[in-house]
């Protein structure tokens, strides 16, 4: 298979002209019809970014393109308020609704001239695992339809129908996923607060980057939890991720949380010696339930820095046990506060219900909410009654300060990044997935990403090996606070040793032909 090496740089081709902005823009655009059953996207803008791309065409004409990323398409979450196109956040209560205003996340990319289009499918609300949940039906793993799968994947029984294999992308930014994964976007935006970058990331065979608490603007992004929230990054390879980072952080006097400083955007080094790194290796990662495969597949990318001649040691998080009960703690308490908004009087679902305030308030939230979201209110609001406060979430606050005050000894001792597994196993099928509840199995999956998020540290997902089913395997590098240069330095490299295997798109081959054969691999950068 060809690898990410022999990369047909797009972005060069463009102001080179051997591919104008409209083309590509309309490639992508009828990839994404060839490819609908995925159910990647749930709007797609395609008059707006037409317009986009011709804008564009105009800049490179006159050779004033605005950066690397004017002309490149690229998807956004529907979490993130996008003027003039629907955000849904993949629930009843905002099917219809269209935002006043563009997250300022989507406003830097536009800026620099990238080219929406369109939507992406989620969780609803971001509430899950497995892009399963959301009102618009879940999206399918693209790998699920690869040659690579399809040659591990031997149907049980010549009568079980071929159409029940696929796989899930893993949640809650599925769709973003999804969409790098099978080439219809170059980037694509998730949000991340327990892991829904990482996760996807991991199962779709594509680079996830949860940046650092405050490095970018979360203006915009239809609040889970703001203390653990972030703008995630979706891309090929990890190059991609370090531009748009580049472009996306920085203070936002709309944001009080990001930081105040400028951020630099900077070129990745290509690094040679890696004999000055120390890796972590997290004992309390290998936790009940991972597979045997991920596991061996985390030593041997322990053994690849060790016989690189970097310092590989094993350390301790002690309070990684008790993380993923405090985080559903916190979690839940801050979705019931934030879920508050939506009441049916300014914007969104209104029910007809009109006996009185209260009843309309009740039967809006009962139609506009599913089981899951209602699920996290009702739980969030108990443990922040007035009994219940100081037992769940006064204690759940100071559980939080010692993981992250685990993470700091542990960074303070001298090591650089922390290397762990992403997931406990490979995507499972959609028909095993839904066999348990949201709650299990957000549980399941968020356990090795969550301590991230409330430590509010940078972490990447890295896409390393093919399963034996023949699915993706991605590895998770946890760097420093407000180190993304070191972590994305580090990940460049391991990406780089790893040669992970483009995927083999049966289906898309049939309805592609031409100048796209040379770009599977396409990275902008």
């Amino acid at each position: 298979p060809r690898h990410r090496g022999s990369r047909f740089q797009v972005s060069a081709a463009l102001q080179e002209g051997r591919v104008s902005p409209t083309e590509l823009c309309q490639r992508c655009l009828s990839l994404i019809r060839s490819t609908r059953f995925l159910n990647a996207y749930i709007t797609v803008a395609e008059e707006t970014a037409l317009k986009q791309a011709e804008e564009s065409e105009k800049r490179y004409g006159r050779g004033q393109p605005l950066g690397v990323l004017d002309g490149i398409p690229i998807a956004v979450k529907d979490n993130f308020n996008t003027a003039g196109i629907e955000t849904t956040c993949a629930s009843n209560m905002l099917k219809g609704y269209i935002s006043p205003y563009n997250a300022t996340v989507v406003q830097k990319l536009l800026d620099q001239g990238a080219v929406l289009l369109g939507k992406t499918n989620l969780d609803e609300f971001a509430m899950g695992s497995g892009s399963t949940d959301g009102a618009f039906g879940p999206v399918r793993n693209p790998w699920s339809y690869s040659r690579q799968y399809k040659e591990k994947s031997v149907p049980k029984s010549h009568s079980e129908d071929k159409e029940s294999d696929w796989v899930i992308t893993g949640g809650s930014s599925g769709g973003s996923a999804a969409a790098v994964s099978s080439f219809t976007c170059f980037a694509a935006l998730g949000s991340d607060t327990g892991g829904s970058t990482r996760n996807p990331a991991a199962h779709c065979g594509v680079v996830g980057l949860k940046p650092t608490y405050g490095l970018i603007s979360r203006h915009g992004l239809v609040p889970l939890v703001n203390s653990m929230d972030v703008p995630g990054i979706l891309t090929r390879c990890v190059d991609d991720a370090a531009i748009v980072l580049g472009s996306l952080a920085g203070h936002d006097p709309k944001d009080s949380t990001t930081i105040q400083d400028d951020f630099k955007p900077f070129e990745l080094p290509s690094l040679t010696d890696v004999s000055k790194l120390s890796i972590g290796i997290p004992k309390e990662y290998h936790a009940p339930g991972l597979s045997s495969e991920i596991l061996s597949l985390w030593s041997k990318a322990a053994d690849l820095f060790k016989n690189a001649g970097a310092k590989v040691i094993e350390v301790s998080l002690p309070h990684t046990r008790y993380s993923i009960v405090c985080y559903h703690v916190l979690c839940t308490a801050e979705v019931a506060s934030n879920m508050a908004r939506f009441d049916g009087l300014e914007y969104g679902h209104r029910s007809d219900m009109n006996q009185s305030t209260e009843s309309m308030y009740a039967a809006t939230r009962r139609e506009g909410f599913n089981d899951v979201v209602r699920g996290r209110i009702l739980s969030g609001n108990y443990f922040l009654l007035k009994q219940n406060y100081e037992d769940y979430f006064i204690k759940a606050q100071k559980v939080r300060r010692l993981i992250a005050d685990d993470f700091v000894k542990v960074f303070g001792s001298g090591v650089h990044v922390l290397l762990t597994p992403t997931t406990l196993s490979d995507a499972v099928p959609y028909k095993e997935f839904i066999k348990e509840d949201n709650r299990t199995r957000s549980t399941q999956d968020d356990i090795l990403t969550q301590a991230a998020n409330m430590a509010g540290l940078p972490a990447i997902n890295v896409p390393t090996a093919l399963s034996e089913r023949g699915l993706p395997v991605g590895l998770q590098f946890i760097g420093r606070s407000f180190q993304e240069k070191q972590l994305l330095t580090v990940a460049k490299w391991f990406e780089k040793q790893v040669k992970f295997p483009m995927i083999q798109l049966e289906e898309v081959k049939r309805h592609d032909h031409g100048i796209f054969q040379h770009q599977k691999s396409a990275s902008f950068s």
